[in-house]
């Protein structure tokens, strides 16, 4: 397993720019997720490291070596793609002994091999079968099984689930992450999905539009406390509330015309923002309490009406509209064993969170 490094790469297609002067650092035997929107680089990057592509400036390294110019295959990387390139004349034997074949491995060496890696995805029982008579999930594990046979230091996973329906998509990224715990393989997964990357990464990098990296960081360190407004809205729902900042005998506020005053806990000096200045806080929408009841034991609350109620199972959202006409959006689980008022369309509710749920950005 190793680390990979980029430093100060720019690339660009004629005089498309895709990103300049990026740097990543890849820490060595992690589940790596890169995330952002379609269009802002993620599958040039992997191409990058692959040596599908060449950057126009900068330096690409594996552990300490580097590798900008390094021919493929004298990279220890290997791709799984999108639509998993395997090859449909071939059986699923063939198709993981395709790689070993090509390096003239005995025929003994590589059954040995092969037989090993099939038990390892639940693959053996199929192993004369053609690859065009297997599930979408059965064929992702075939695609997988191909490259980790030849023990790279590195996988590459390019939205490896995008053709499989929701419930094999969740099967497969847990037989991802338990194939990962178990190789302490360096892999990094690129995806749009915010719910893969969460899932399944030790660490995430989030990408712009632009090919910037945004933050990076563990999921629950960009979930909980993301640095800018995109983000906190591209990663999960949330509310961006906009307003001026207060300090008053060492307590930070937030100033909104027509609301009450929001507690902030973060330290303003710290995020090098001053009294006055005007500031955006994340809300989280799990994390506010909604109940048609004044209650005690709250930084903060606002008040609103009910416009309208979206019913998703696990949660029941509300859309609430405050007395200045902002929105606010309201996750409350659907657990019995809570008591819960029961609310309706046009009810006016009281909206109820701590100072530690409203997040400043640094924007």
């Amino acid at each position: 397993m190793r680390s990979v490094t980029l430093k100060n790469v720019t690339k660009s297609y004629d005089s498309d720019l895709i990103f300049q002067g990026l740097n990543l650092q890849v820490p060595s035997g992690k589940f790596f997720a890169l995330l952002g929107p379609s269009g802002c680089g993620k599958t040039t990057i992997l191409r990058m490291i692959a040596g599908f592509e060449t950057p126009d400036e900068g330096h690409i390294y594996l552990g300490n070596k580097e590798i900008t110019h390094t021919p493929i295959n004298q990279r220890s990387v290997h791709t799984v793609f999108q639509n998993y390139a395997l090859f449909p004349h071939m059986n699923v034997f063939d198709n993981v002994a395709y790689s070993l074949r090509l390096k003239r491995v005995s025929p003994k060496i590589i059954e040995q091999k092969v037989i090993k890696t099939l038990k390892k995805f639940q693959l053996e029982p199929y192993m004369y079968k053609s690859v065009t008579q297997l599930s979408g999930g059965q064929q992702q594990r075939v695609a997988i099984a191909r490259v980790v046979i030849n023990e790279p230091d590195v996988l590459l996973l390019d939205e490896p689930l995008a053709a499989l329906d929701l419930r094999l998509r969740e099967k497969v990224l847990i037989e991802l992450m338990e194939l990962q715990d178990e190789l302490k393989t360096t892999f990094i997964y690129v995806t749009h999905d915010q719910t893969e990357a969460l899932t399944v990464a030790d660490q995430m990098a989030i990408m712009n539009p632009n090919g910037q990296i945004e933050q990076v960081g563990t999921p629950k360190e960009i979930y909980e406390f993301p640095r800018s407004t995109f983000v906190a809205k591209f990663v999960g729902s949330t509310n961006i509330i906009k307003g001026h900042l207060q300090i008053q005998n060492g307590t930070h506020q937030l100033v909104v015309q027509g609301l009450p005053l929001i507690q902030l806990s973060q330290s303003s000096e710290a995020l090098q923002m001053n009294h006055g200045d005007m500031i955006f806080i994340s809300l989280r929408p799990e994390k506010i309490m909604i109940s048609k009841r004044q209650l005690e034991g709250f930084s903060n609350h606002l008040q609103g009406i009910v416009i309208s109620i979206v019913y998703h199972g696990r949660s029941t959202q509300y859309n609430v509209q405050l007395a200045n006409g902002m929105l606010i959006q309201v996750f409350e689980q659907n657990e019995e064993h809570f008591p819960k008022d029961i609310i309706d369309y046009d009810d006016s509710v009281f909206l109820y969170w701590q100072k530690d749920n409203s997040v400043i950005l640094v924007e």
